[in-house]
Formats: C-alpha cells, structure tokens, sequence
C-alpha cells in the first residue's frame, strides 16, 4: 500500500466537501462551503455551476489547510456528487445557463404525460426504471419542449461530480454508474439510442460523455486547477461515481444483499445485485462494474426535515442543525418515556407516491412540546425509509445492513432505524463515506489498492444495534398509524395541489407541476 494522501471531493445540492484521507481510511482533514441554491420559480431548483465550482476549490483549499498537507502530497483526487438533475454544456465546453438540482420538479407534467401514454412502463421494461421529475432525461424532454434554443445548444450533458472533474482535469467524460441515469439498457448497460428515442430525446445520443470506470484515470489536475485548488498540477484524478454508490463503496457494503441506507436529503436505500431487477418501486441502475447492478429505493424525504425543523425552531449562531438536535436531547428524552400519539409525513420536498404528497403532522394537542414534535420528525423519517426498505425486502434477501448520513452516529436515531426495521443495523467508523468511496476510487486509479473490493477491507464497523422487542413493537404500531394516515390522505393530495397550483402556477407552468413519486 503506498504511502500518501487521497482526496475525496463529494458535489451535494447546496455544498461541496473535500475530505483528505490517509491510506488506511483515517480523516486527515475536511473542508466544507456552502452553494447557494437559487429558486426563479416556483418548482425551479437551480445553481450557478461556475459558483459550485468556486466552493469546491474552497472546499479543497481548506481541506488541505485543515490536514495541514501541501497539494504535492495528494496521490490522487476521486469526486463523487449529487445524482441526477443537468449539468449541461455548449459545444464550446462552457456552462448552458443554470445547473438543475435534483430537488428541481420542473418536469414532473412531462413524467405524467409519459405516464398516461404508456412510456413509463415501457421505460421500467428497458432502461430499468421510470423516469422521475428531476431524471436528465426527463428535464431534457422538459427543456426540448420549454427552452428549444438551449436544447439546440447542447454539447455535452454532465451531473454534478463529472462538471466538478471537468473543471479539475479539463476532460469530459463519466462513469459506469451516471451512465444509468436513464440513457442506458437495462440489460446491455450500454447508452442506448433506441430508450432515448422511446423518450423522444434521441438527438441527445452526440451529447452524451464518453463513460469510464469509477476507478480508471480520467485526467490529471490542469494547471488552472491547481491555481484555484492548491493541489498539484498533474496530480490523478480517477472518474468517480454517483454518491449513492460512493456510499455504499465507504461503507465497504459492495456485496449482493447487502443494504445501505443513507439518511441524507434524499431518503436513500440501496442494495446490490447480479442480475437487473427493475421494479417501479425503485431504480435499477449500473453497479460498480458490468454484470453488477444497484437498485436504489429513493426519496428526497430525510434529514431535509431535520433542517427545516431547525430553521424553523433553531437560533442563529447556535452551531446549526447538528448542534442544535444535540441541544433538543434532554427534550427528546422526555418526548421518548411514553407512547405517542403524534405522526409526521416528511413530504417537503417529495415522496415516494404517484400522487403530489405534502409534509403534515397529526394528532398534535396544546400540551405537546418541541421534544414531542422532534420525536414525530425523526420517526416519520425512519418511517419513510422503511417504506422504501420494505418494498426491497420482498425482493431481495438482505443478510446486513449498514447506515451512513443525517446524524447515523446519533446512537439514538440508529437504535430507531433497527427498532422500526426490525433488524440489526452496523454503523462504520469512517463517517464521511461518500467522500471515502471517492477517495478508495483514487486510490485504486494511483496504485495505492489494488482493488475497489480490497480497499473496502478498511471500512470497519464502529457499532452494532439490536432491535428490542419492546421498542420494536411501539414502531411498528406507530408504522401501522403512518400508513394508515397516508391512505386517508391521499385523494386530498391531488386537491391541495390543484388549488395551489392554480392559485400560483402561469399557463407557461402547465408542464411544471410539484413532484409526486420520486426515487432519484
């Protein structure tokens, strides 16, 4: 194993992480910046992609002042970020106006048209899933039907992680795992002309980057990079992969039947298999390698509602969501001596149902507190999760469990996640596993492993919880009330929505509609 430093850079929706790792997975130093997201209307979830790229430079920069390392002794950088949403190009190599987030929702009218045409069952069949509102495919049908002078435009068609390794090396390309996001079959997992066209985006196909391995070279540093970074020119940079998969890969959870949870922005379920079954309730997409592929049961329904409950509740300077849930402890501990009668839906931003859901908490009375409504937040988000761990269960035989993101190492919040699930659940002591797997796909790019299955070797568990037969049966009875409430709920759904969308939405906005189902 070779001696140095690996960089793993991690692209999420509204930040950028650069974590420096040594080469037995041990955090050296970590450098965070913030992205603004930008909202031009309703539904619309943008970003300047140059202003990524300046918080990811920064990101850099203070990871390697945090480790205190000069860039000469980086080995090599690996760049995972946020699946799915566009991050296009003109022919020239330069942005094509704003980045769209996966929190976008623009195109949810085109994914419902499909829908009644018959295209999403056709699109399940062959590429493996049905597009989602924020799928590339699905808002490259939105803008050859809104923007046909942008669509014109386009020269290549990127996500977050390849723009930001672009911007390192100057190379254009991506990896086996984004290649899925819908341009591929299912089968061949090869780009596929025939499932654009089934999509009526077929002129797309020259647009789309040539696609390496997670774990292949895909450039060096360029010298205007390392002016902005502070790393090396020359220094390699391997392609990377999906932060989905960069999880898993962190985790060392890379095995058929093993399940990873990620409890992020987006409620993120995942688990291996060796041969492709596509299924509506989840999203069949590439493995690491050909022959392997993940299927990922996916909501944007997480810890997003841990931060709007922050904002809402918190105080400025008060250290932010995490330090702020810390402080709620003792108030939690109260909520926690005695059943509850409250229930949340974590529907902020999404669900996992056909139908527009929105966030609601029931059952509320004038003596309940901050602790009591907390507890209902964090069970309606396990609750969330198991829905989507659920409808994987009943296809694949899932042997281990292991969880990463949205305060995991909170011994409280993963003893409620093996309680509600009902079954054992590992914590790893690499916390920022998405930047490891990053960083392991670096490594094996400069030599430093020899394998993406060797270097998973290093991802060791940090805590084992049990479920407990008491705890165990109070979940699943608050489960039960969940889900009853949602079957109540949802004809009324598709009600409140109509009224908010006529209340706010111009004729213009007709294919613009808030997201339903969504499984990124």
């Amino acid at each position: 194993m070779s001696r140095g430093y690996l960089l793993g850079l991690d692209g999420g929706s509204s930040s950028t992480k650069a974590a420096i790792f040594d080469t037995e997975g041990n955090v050296m130093g970590v450098g965070r910046e913030a992205c603004r997201l930008e909202h031009p209307q309703a539904h619309w979830v943008e970003r300047d992609m140059n202003a990524a790229w300046a918080s990811a430079a920064a990101a850099i920069r203070g990871a390697l002042a945090a480790a205190e390392l000069g860039g000469d002794e980086i080995l090599a950088v690996g760049v995972t970020g946020h699946g799915d949403g566009l991050y296009p190009l003109d022919r020239k190599g330069g942005p094509l106006g704003q980045a769209i987030t996966s929190l976008d929702s623009r195109a949810a009218g085109i994914v419902e048209r499909w829908c009644r045409e018959g295209v999403r069952d056709e699109a399940l069949a062959r590429i493996g899933q049905t597009p989602f509102a924020f799928s590339p495919v699905s808002l490259l049908a939105w803008m050859q039907s809104h923007q046909p002078e942008r669509f014109a435009a386009l020269g290549h068609v990127l996500t977050c992680k390849d723009w930001l390794r672009y911007k390192l090396t100057g190379t254009i390309a991506t990896d086996f795992t984004e290649a899925s996001t819908g341009y591929t079959d299912v089968d061949t997992q090869r780009y596929s002309r025939d499932a654009l066209s089934m999509l009526g985006i077929d002129s797309v196909f020259e647009a789309l980057p040539e696609v390496r391995m997670p774990d292949e070279i895909a450039g060096h540093v360029c010298e205007a990079a390392a002016r902005e970074t502070g790393l090396k020119a020359g220094t390699p940079v391997a392609t990377g992969l999906h932060d989905v998969t960069a999880s898993a890969v962190g985790l060392g959870n890379i095995e058929s039947d093993t399940l990873t949870i990620a409890a992020g922005t987006f409620s993120i379920n995942e688990v291996f298999s060796d041969a492709p079954k596509p299924d509506p309730r989840w999203a069949t997409r590439n493995g690491l390698r050909p022959g392997q592929w993940l299927n990922m049961a996916i909501s944007p329904a997480s810890s997003s509602n841990l931060e709007w409950f922050h904002r809402q509740w918190g105080r400025a300077g008060d250290g932010g969501a995490g330090a702020f849930l810390a402080d709620m402890e003792s108030a939690l501990d109260e909520a926690f001596r005695s059943p509850s009668r409250l229930v949340y839906h974590p529907f902020l931003y999404g669900s996992p149902y056909d139908e527009p859901a929105s966030a609601g908490l029931f059952g509320l009375q004038g003596w309940h507190g901050r602790g009591h409504v907390l507890r209902a937040i964090l069970e309606g988000v396990v609750f969330n999760h198991r829905v989507h761990v659920d409808a994987l269960a009943s296809t694949f035989a899932i042997d281990r469990i292991r969880i990463t993101g949205g305060g995991s190492h909170s011994p409280r919040l993963a003893q409620l996640f093996a309680d509600s699930l009902g079954l054992p659940l590992e914590t790893s002591r690499i916390q920022e596993a998405a930047a490891w797997g990053a960083a392991i796909c670096a490594g094996v790019a400069a030599g430093a492993f020899s394998s993406i299955d060797t270097a998973t070797r290093l991802c060791e568990v940090d805590h084992r919880y049990i479920p407990d037969a008491h705890r165990q049966a109070e979940c699943q009875q608050g489960f039960e009330r969940y889900e009853r409430l949602i079957e109540c709920l949802r004809p009324l759904w598709a009600v409140l929505d109509a009224e908010a969308s006529s209340a706010g939405a111009s004729d213009a906005e007709s294919e613009s509609r808030p997201m339903g189902r969504a499984t990124r």
